[in-house]
């Protein structure tokens, strides 16, 4: 890898997607994953109601298999829950998560596959990085527990992007205003080395830009969005209006021992 691209002159990184965080893990103390549409605000919603959220990369026999040995509940597809797969079967879609959590025995420890958020936070882990899961939800509490961390914590910001159909990165709007408000959080809570932030990078500073200039309009902005539309039109407005829920939780999801649990 160029040696450039590592960052090293900033404290506080910003890189996208899977390759972006394995590539910068190695010089990163915590590192923030976030996925707005929709791994880390579905994660914001189960850690509020006390689930365990282990997160994996990939949804096949092997997941049912992990599932099984860890006696937790395994999120399907989307669209095959909305399809009725299966009598109140959990997905990506958060409101699937609270009418698991309300229903009796809850929902103690949930398998939640995504090829974006979840690959990127189990990495992250297996690199040796403490990760916390930010989404527009919690991304308030996220900046405030970075910069209690002090200021010589080394921090890597990760938006994780979505996919093209050939599986390349397609870097997502919507995760860019979320590590954006996870920025500008720490930054207002004087954790970046000042109130001009002085301790991030320019691509960290580029996202506390972008999220600034939308904080006032997020709601619509998030529905606007490429990826916004694309659940709109799919029939998942709902998932949209929750992950514009701005700083509606003070819950911060840490991954420890292969499970997000709220600390």
């Amino acid at each position: 890898m160029i040696p450039a691209h590592r960052q090293l002159g900033s404290r506080v990184r910003l890189e996208w997607g899977p390759v972006g965080a394995t590539a910068l893990a190695p010089d990163a103390d915590v590192a923030v994953v976030v996925d707005v549409l929709s791994f880390t605000t579905t994660l914001t919603v189960a850690a509020e109601g006390g689930t365990v959220v282990h997160p994996l990369p990939w949804q096949d026999e092997r997941a049912a298999a992990y599932a099984a040995a860890h006696d937790a509940v395994l999120a399907v597809g989307r669209s095959s829950a909305a399809a009725g797969a299966g009598p109140g079967e959990v997905s990506l879609a958060p409101a699937t998560v609270r009418a698991a959590q309300r229903r009796p025995g809850g929902l103690p420890r949930l398998v939640l596959p995504s090829p974006n958020g979840s690959a990127i936070s189990a990495a992250l882990a297996g690199a040796g990085v403490r990760v916390l899961g930010a989404s527009l939800r919690n991304a308030s509490a996220v900046g405030r527990r970075l910069a209690a961390l002090g200021r010589d914590a080394r921090l890597l910001v990760v938006p994780a992007g979505e996919r093209w159909p050939d599986g390349s990165l397609r870097p997502a709007v919507e995760d860019l205003w979320g590590a954006g408000a996870v920025l500008a959080a720490l930054v207002d809570a004087g954790g970046a080395g000042g109130a001009d932030g002085a301790g991030l990078g320019p691509e960290a500073r580029a996202a506390e830009a972008a999220w600034r200039a939308v904080a006032g309009r997020l709601p619509a902005e998030l529905a606007a969005c490429a990826s916004g539309q694309e659940l709109v039109q799919a029939g998942y407005a709902d998932d949209v209006a929750v992950a514009a829920e701005v700083d509606a939780s003070d819950v911060v999801p840490v991954l420890e021992d292969g499970a997000f649990r709220p600390a």
